[in-house]
């Protein structure tokens, strides 16, 4: 029996998606990555039919014999990858983490310190999102471009003067590490939390190298799984505060989450054990391919920023696209080549300028997972150059990067699926 044009439209686009992601592109979101084959095969079970709200063996639902053990194994794995006493994994997204831990620590009208917009803040820390949402006043902290990080000196007056109620620190534009330590000490000074949000550079910090800021002060962290750290798409909470935990995890559910897709917990353990064996391999190449990418970028032409600072010592590269057409023009340029980037705010952009920003923002993650290496990205900046500076087709730049792609399919860092369960239910192939 054929299938109904409807299912056979929906099958199709599946399928076009998946070949052209997966196959054809370079995908650079920064925000982005892939799961390992084993890590795919185990996120696709029947958990993804089933509810467990609560605690595990505290649930209101029957059934979670399985998911318990699962997510307690998720919290331990979790807990030792990241060297902290506690995790919670139920958040379903960076921005519910982040919305439990705002709520925990504030009430509506009270006042949060946070990273500015322009440089790099998630709009989850804003009076534009959750923050907003959840009647918090937003206030900037003041940033320095010579350091491209907040400016240490006066973020402490500020902290003194305004008294809020937490400090959150932590980008989705996220080049050198925050600096933590001092912060937090001059937030503790008048009796305010630091709350971290690492969605970004969880990976980098389960690899050792970037600082866990649980280690450097801050009360409590926020992440999601899907990023540097190369898990499902979700989020999680982690402490070594006691209170704090019990807090968040009475806060999780029920005010923020009901059930939080329990198929998302098997492929985060098999992914915090990749972690382990490979994060830190891993992680180092994420930083090398950085490095490299934003040299070359600059040595095409391209207005890198903070060069004087090395460029970056994560995923991300930030480039100022003006001279370009800016953000939105080189971003649609780029994605018609099939190389897959993001438009971005730059510090001196207003914030109405979000639909046309001054430049890209770019993450070597995704790739290096497929197996990039420096050389690899010095040929992608040498295409970016084709399409942005010397104005080629990007129709005959898409052949070079659909030819380029073929040599870097196989997700590394990571398991296979074991031979005795390659026919077995776990595994569901994916459509291409």
């Amino acid at each position: 029996m054929s299938l109904p044009p409807e299912l056979e439209k929906v099958v199709e686009l599946t399928r076009a998606h998946n070949r052209w992601r997966r196959l054809e592109c370079i995908n650079m979101i920064a925000s982005e990555n892939v799961m390992s084959p084993l890590a795919e095969a185990a996120y696709l079970t029947d958990m993804m039919h089933r509810y467990a709200e609560g605690k595990p063996r505290r649930r209101y639902y029957q059934g979670n014999i399985y998911t318990d053990e699962v997510e307690l194994l998720v919290m331990d794995l979790m807990s030792r990858l990241l060297k902290v006493k506690y995790v919670e994994p139920r958040p379903v997204s960076g921005t519910v983490a982040n919305a439990v831990v705002f709520r925990v620590l504030a009430n509506p009208g009270d006042k949060a310190l946070i990273a500015p917009v322009q440089a790099g803040a998630h709009v989850s820390h804003t009076k534009f999102g959750t923050l907003g949402a959840l009647g918090i006043e937003h206030i900037e902290l003041p940033f320095d471009l010579d350091s491209w990080n907040i400016d240490v000196d006066k973020a402490v007056r500020m902290i003194e003067e305004v008294r809020p109620r937490l400090v959150t620190l932590g980008a989705s534009v996220y080049l050198f590490p925050h600096p933590t330590k001092e912060i937090a000490a001059a937030a503790h000074s008048v009796e305010a939390k630091v709350v971290h949000d690492v969605a970004h550079v969880l990976g980098l910090i389960a690899g050792n190298r970037w600082p866990n800021p649980i280690h450097e002060g801050a009360d409590v962290a926020t992440t999601s799984t899907h990023k540097t750290f190369p898990g499902p798409q979700g989020g999680a909470v982690f402490t070594d505060d006691e209170e704090m935990y019990k807090q968040v995890s009475r806060y999780v559910f029920p005010w923020f989450v009901s059930n939080h897709h329990l198929h998302r917990l098997p492929a985060t353990a098999v992914t915090a054990v990749e972690m382990m064996y490979f994060g830190e391999q891993y992680a180092d190449q994420i930083v090398r391919n950085s490095k490299a990418f934003a040299e070359a970028l600059a040595e095409e032409g391209f207005k890198v920023l903070a060069e004087h600072l090395g460029y970056t010592q994560s995923h991300t590269i930030v480039v100022d696209v003006r001279p370009h057409g800016g953000g939105a023009k080189v971003a649609k340029m780029l994605e018609d080549a099939n190389i897959i980037v993001n438009k971005n705010l730059l510090p001196w952009d207003p914030p109405e300028a979000v639909r046309d920003p001054s430049g890209i923002r770019l993450g070597t993650q995704e790739m290096t997972r497929f197996g990039m290496r420096e050389d690899d990205f010095r040929y992608v900046a040498r295409l970016i150059r084709e399409l942005a500076i010397n104005g080629r087709d990007p129709r005959e730049v898409r052949k070079k990067v659909v030819e380029f792609r073929k040599d870097f399919l196989e997700v590394k860092y990571g398991f296979n699926i074991p031979k005795d369960l390659e026919e077995s239910p776990i595994k569901i192939p994916m459509l291409l």
